[in-house]
């Protein structure tokens, strides 16, 4: 893991359980997109001058290892960092952690998001082109 981590924590909610009182697996994808936008915001890029400033990050690769499964109102910390950047395009791994009372806990899923550095051509829902990444944004990831 690299040195700069950015820590989200959440309590699983029963509305993000299956049936059996588990993490219903989709879970761990929203969990993932908050932690990219909760770095983001953590980085200067909150939403509201994403917004004012036309900038979007669409998601266009997502996958995720599920390793084990917190059950309803376990602690869990998403663990995000870059990966990798190239001019516009970034990918955030993400580790989710069961958290234990003393010591580091439980992994729980091992995951990744490819997302691009874009801006919209015409206010929200038109189309847009890729950017290059903004150098505060790279220099308060690495």
């Amino acid at each position: 893991m690299p040195e700069r981590v950015f820590r989200s924590r959440r309590t699983l909610a029963w509305g993000e359980c299956d049936p059996a009182g588990i993490i219903y697996y989709p879970t761990y994808y929203r969990w993932m997109d908050q932690a990219a936008w909760d770095l983001l915001s953590a980085c200067g890029f909150g939403a509201r001058r994403m917004r004012d400033e036309g900038l979007t990050i669409p998601l266009v690769n997502a996958q995720c290892d599920f390793i084990a499964s917190p059950v309803f109102g376990d602690a869990c910390e998403v663990r995000t960092w870059l990966q990798r950047h190239g001019r516009s395009s970034f990918t955030l791994a993400h580790e989710v952690w069961r958290l234990a009372p003393a010591g580091e806990g439980e992994l729980l899923a091992r995951g990744s998001e490819s997302r691009v550095w874009c801006r919209y051509q015409a206010g929200p829902g038109s189309a847009l082109r890729s950017e290059p990444l903004p150098a505060d944004l790279l220099a308060a990831l690495n």
